[in-house]
């Protein structure tokens, strides 16, 4: 039987050797690698090639007999790490997966780092592979390592370096890949992606070894995708709905979990930073600040293992980034809308910046104060000023308040105590909603020590009655599942109405 074969040409794991392609950034990992001492951090997504490029370049000078190779996802390995200082002359030392070392561990790796640079040390070679930043988190820890290692940052392959990977591939196998321009275009950038993909389209077209005559596959790419999504699906599945569902479901929120993972998918390079993502999708900042701020973000990855096997959380940065390249081409591929319907969400697509926008009182702002956060439990987009303070310095106060609450609201919310008339601020916002009474969308909180009489004219309209006199946490929570029941009936009667005319 002829050799090789398709296993050994196009590897899913382990060192390529048939199909492996210098990364830009080689030349300067062969540099650090010959100079005695001298730290190295390997940094970038996974699945692009970081680990194999160092095992190769170590290869190519000799050393590859020599060199101890330990990884922070075995418990074993993290014991020996912590270890090392004490340990003499190890020779060349490769710790892998850096970013799941314990704090501690990570603190005197990078003492030891700097010990063996300043001594130039010959007998010793330390070098990290991580995630995206792993060097910033190592330079954290001692910030004068940052001249004496080199962060050597992997990023996503040209498209050319992917295409040469496959061109060997073929030339080995004797046979042309009839969706290689598609299979470049899938693998954004990933060497471990592209070896996936044509070897699974080998397999469809029954080619297992070297052809003795040249042949071309004649498979559909999109058939061939659909086929790997559905079997990833297994693995998956389940695990993209628990983050997306976080620790408690909530039907009507805004769905912040499963936008943080929809925008991951998006993300050329495998990481998302949630501070630059939060800016540039403000409908939903809210919501998501809310989970990222609180910690439960960072409690729900730590709380479940199947979760974190694939998804790493830096709490520091706030950046969330992708373990396993497998999970990348899943959620990449995601159909997202019908993901959200299928996992319980009513709705993932918002007309308005805001579900809810407050209006009140200065005197009432403890009221507001705790109404907003009984509502942002529930994963909806509130207006509350405190929280927009930020945004409003040095803009014309009425014109970025007006607009709020003419049109980018669902629902307005004002609560109507005895102060509200007197208030400038409260007569300039209510001037602005006051004709969206007609259109359904202001829900109005009446307080009891109001004179009688005084808001008259709001009672016409379905409201909420607030006792002055009463508890003020558990109203406030009553009134928050009163309002989020209301936006779930909003939302999915408008959902209906798309599916309606879709149809």
């Amino acid at each position: 039987m002829p050799e090789p074969y398709i296993q050994d040409v196009f590897k899913t794991s382990g060192v390529p050797t048939y199909t492996f392609v210098h990364p830009r950034e080689y030349p300067r990992l062969l540099l650090n690698l010959r100079t005695p001492g001298r730290g190295l951090v390997v940094e970038g997504p996974s699945g692009i090639g970081k680990t194999t490029a160092v095992e190769n370049a170590l290869a190519q000078l000799g050393l590859s007999g020599r060199v101890t190779k330990f990884s922070a996802r075995l418990p074993e390995d993290v014991e020996y790490i912590t270890m090392l200082p004490s340990l003499g002359s190890v020779g060349t030392v490769v710790v892998d997966d850096f970013h799941k070392l314990p704090p501690s561990a990570r603190q005197s790796l990078a003492d030891y780092m700097k010990t063996l640079a300043d001594r130039s040390a010959a007998d010793v070679k330390l070098i990290v592979v991580g995630i995206n930043k792993a060097g910033e988190s190592l330079i954290q820890f001692a910030h004068d390592l940052v001249n004496r290692l080199d962060v050597v940052p992997f990023e996503s392959n040209p498209d050319e370096r992917v295409r040469e990977l496959l061109t060997k591939g073929e030339n080995t196998l004797n046979m042309h890949l009839n969706v290689a321009d598609e299979i470049v275009a899938a693998a954004k950038g990933s060497f471990f992606l592209a070896q996936m993909l044509a070897l699974e389209a080998c397999l469809a077209c029954k080619i297992t070894e070297r052809q003795d005559f040249l042949v071309e596959t004649d498979t559909s790419f999109e058939a061939l995708r659909a086929e790997i999504w559905k079997r990833l699906g297994t693995s998956f599945r389940k695990r993209c709905e628990s983050f997306c569902r976080g620790s408690k479901m909530k039907s009507a929120g805004r769905a912040p979990y499963l936008h943080i993972l929809k925008w991951l998918a998006e993300e050329g390079e495998w990481t998302l930073d949630l501070r630059s993502a939060m800016r540039r999708h403000r409908k939903m900042s809210g919501s998501v600040s809310q989970v990222v701020t609180k910690g439960y973000l960072a409690d729900l990855l730590a709380g479940d293992e199947d979760i974190g096997a694939v998804l790493h959380y830096d709490a520091t940065s706030e950046q969330l980034t992708v373990e396993d390249p497998l999970f990348v081409f899943y959620i990449r591929n995601m159909p997202w809308a019908r993901f959200a319907r299928e996992c319980g969400f009513i709705s993932v697509e918002f007309q308005h910046r805001y579900d809810f926008a407050l209006s009140f009182a200065g005197q009432k702002r403890d009221v507001a104060e705790a109404l907003h956060a009984a509502l942002a439990e529930h994963d909806v987009e509130v207006f509350y000023d405190r929280n927009e303070q930020h945004r409003i310095l040095a803009e014309n106060v009425e014109d970025y308040l007006l607009p709020i609450y003419q049109s980018e609201a669902r629902f307005v919310v004002p609560l109507l105590s005895r102060e509200y008339p007197e208030r400038v601020w409260a007569r300039i916002e209510s001037d602005a909603f006051r004709e969206r009474f007609g259109e359904n969308a202001v829900i109005p909180v009446w307080f009891t020590d109001a004179p009688p009489g005084m808001f008259d004219e709001s009672r016409k309209y379905g409201g909420v009655t607030f006792d002055a006199g009463g508890n003020l946490h558990s109203q406030a929570a009553e009134i928050a599942e009163l309002l989020v029941r209301k936006l779930a009936e909003d939302r999915d009667a408008t959902g209906q109405q798309s599916a309606a005319g879709d149809g």
